[in-house]
């Protein structure tokens, strides 16, 4: 089978009212970078979409007004076609010849969506009859039947978005388990050219052998979907084991001394608290012995009133009694109107006695008011003060509970969150350890009462290290050539379906270099299919193969201080006029890399060269 690809020629958006928005592209590399929500991004959706991808479209705002989009084809025996469809989804309409700057007239040949073996007006069966692939089939399941290859299975090999581009899976897998299968087989069909025909499935079985075989594909479901959680996970079951004890250790460890430090919190709280207590006390009582004495001050006042009166009295009754005087000088009578038996007796010395009298008890109580008026005072004079000394204290405590006490045991408990939920983590990956066991355990007692096993079919069915051996070499020279950090072998392991460099899994490393690693498997399979003749779309779409140096995870993922941009770009720069490339990317490509026109940069301003994908209004 000889290589008979494709490239893609020009995009372009058209709407009634609506300048129309082209990106066009040549042979080889081609590299549109520039600021974010400029349409970067869109434009590998429009490419997917145009090539059988289902609608509709992303909603963006700058979009609005365009109703049509052409996407324009030169195929490698030299035939022009171009491809519309709407923006809503549905059947495309092709075209002879190359069109961008306006839509072509009449409705063109229609072409359905839908990949049909019966029916070869589609777009999928157009394309495969193009690049040599039509009516090939692939195998599909594990017992063995087939179906007719789509170009979308091919497509998604070679339209790599930003989001697959570093997912932790294999390139070959969609994230639907029941396509696994199918895409391997696609994958080994562009290695060997081989497509699946000839695989004969299973004959039918009993239904007791039918249901053990789907108990057997769920297990394998539950198996794999288990193993990629296990492949997650860092370390061994013997790890984990010696990791769940060092952690149980030092949760005890933590417990002891969350509890110390509560138990500090508490008591200073409380301490507080008793302070709060005795300060609001202390004040009530300060307030209450101010009333107090305001109250005993004026009873005192009036004490000393009284005995100024009843000293007057008394000292009037003494000079009354030495004086002749003819009138009483109580009642005011004369001595022979004087009645001994009424009121006045006019005797002034009972009343200089009776004044006496009540002196000296007002002067008594007024003594006692003294002394208790004096230890008020006293009080009070403590209680203001203890005051000063009472809000010190409080706020020596307030500080060593907010400042120090607090953020300790808040760091504690935060501590001992991590702990306890890395704990869990641990047991959770223990439990999958012997989830998967179990469900092994299963699949082999019903694999050995089910009789022939899934994995017997025929050899030709299934990849092995000599079909996947020069593959790897070309992932690896091509990696050594960007200088990928660490790099020294690459083999594809054929249990994960996905490339071990330097002896450790693609999906262990951080996003960014699974960005770089894709990009290498996408582009080492176009230039195995190429140098080997073997069937190939003949071009690449990567969106954001370089995000290490945008977005690094972290220092193992961060090679903005290597040159692995520029060897990059500078190995795209060689590809010969059979292969394309098209890089959509954040970051500004290397100054020392001379792209020259291959390069369209989306400024994102107004006024600085181009916009973006659509023109601004």
């Amino acid at each position: 089978m000889s290589y008979a690809g494709f490239q893609v020629r020009h995009l372009s958006y058209h709407g009634p009212n609506r300048d129309p928005a082209v990106v066009s592209f040549r042979s080889g590399l081609n590299v549109i970078y520039g600021a974010s929500d400029t349409g970067k991004s869109f434009i590998v959706e429009t490419i997917d979409f145009m090539l059988g991808g289902k609608g509709p479209l992303t909603d963006i705002p700058q979009s609005n007004g365009y109703a049509q989009i052409l996407l324009a084809l030169e195929f490698h025996d030299g035939t022009e076609y171009t491809v519309r469809r709407s923006f809503d989804g549905g059947a495309f309409a092709l075209y002879e010849g190359l069109y961008r700057d306006s839509l072509p007239e009449g409705e063109g040949k229609p072409l359905g969506e839908t990949h049909s073996e019966r029916d070869q007006d589609n777009l999928s069966a157009f394309l495969l009859s193009k690049i040599g692939l039509s009516g090939k089939r692939v195998r599909k399941n594990a017992k063995g039947d087939t179906q007719n290859l789509s170009f979308r299975n091919l497509a998604r090999l070679v339209v790599v978005n930003e989001e697959e581009i570093i997912q932790k899976r294999s390139p070959l897998s969609d994230g639907n388990y029941t396509a696994d299968t199918a895409n391997t087989s696609v994958f080994r069909l562009l290695l060997t050219g081989i497509d699946d025909s000839a695989l004969v499935a299973h004959q039918k079985r009993t239904p007791a052998e039918q249901r053990a075989e789907a108990q057997i594909e769920l297990l394998d479901q539950l198996i794999s979907e288990t193993r990629k959680r296990i492949s997650q996970i860092s370390g061994s079951k013997d790890e984990l084991s010696q990791q769940e004890g060092k952690i149980n250790s030092a949760l005890e460890t933590r417990t002891a001394q969350l509890s110390i430090k509560e138990s500090h919190f508490k008591e200073l709280s409380a301490n507080r608290r008793k302070l709060m207590k005795r300060r609001e006390d202390n004040r009530i009582r300060h307030a209450e012995i101010s009333l107090l004495l305001e109250r005993f001050r004026l009873l005192k006042q009036h004490y000393n009133s009284d005995l100024e009166r009843l000293s007057g009295i008394r000292e009037a009754g003494s000079i009354f009694s030495a004086l002749e005087i003819e009138n009483c000088p109580i009642c005011g009578s004369t001595p022979e109107h004087h009645d001994l038996t009424a009121v006045c007796e006019g005797n002034v010395e009972i009343v200089i006695e009776a004044a006496s009298s009540e002196i000296r008890k007002i002067e008594a109580k007024e003594a006692e008011l003294t002394s208790t008026i004096s230890d008020l005072t006293r009080e009070s004079t403590r209680l203001e003060q203890g005051l000063p000394k009472i809000d010190s204290r409080l706020g020596e405590l307030s500080v060593e509970l907010e400042t120090v006490v607090s953020p300790d045991l808040r760091a504690l408990r935060v501590s001992y969150k991590e702990l306890a939920d890395k704990g869990a983590n641990v047991r959770e990956a223990l439990g999958l350890f012997d989830g998967l066991n179990d469900l092994l355990s299963r699949k082999a007692a019903l694999e050995n009462t089910n009789g022939p096993k899934a994995s017997d079919l025929a050899e030709s069915s299934r990849l092995t290290d000599s079909m996947v051996e020069p593959f790897s070499i070309k992932v690896e020279e091509l990696l050594n050539r960007w200088k990928f950090p660490g790099t020294c072998r690459v083999h594809f392991d054929l249990d994960a379906k996905d490339l071990v460099i330097s002896g450790k899994p693609r999906t262990s490393f951080g996003k960014g270099l699974r960005a770089v690693t894709q990009s290498a498997f996408s582009l080492a399979l176009l230039d195995y299919c190429l140098s080997n003749d073997q069937p190939h779309p003949g071009f690449v779409i990567l969106d954001s193969p370089l995000l290490s140096y945008k977005e690094p995870e972290g220092a193992e993922d961060d090679l903005r201080d290597t040159d692995l941009n520029s060897n990059f770009y500078q190995y795209l720069l060689t590809l010969d006029a059979q292969k394309q490339v098209i890089v959509i990317e954040n970051t500004d490509p290397p100054s020392d890399v001379e792209l020259g026109s291959r390069v369209e940069h989306f400024s994102g301003l107004e006024n600085e060269g181009r916009y973006g994908l659509f023109p601004v209004i």
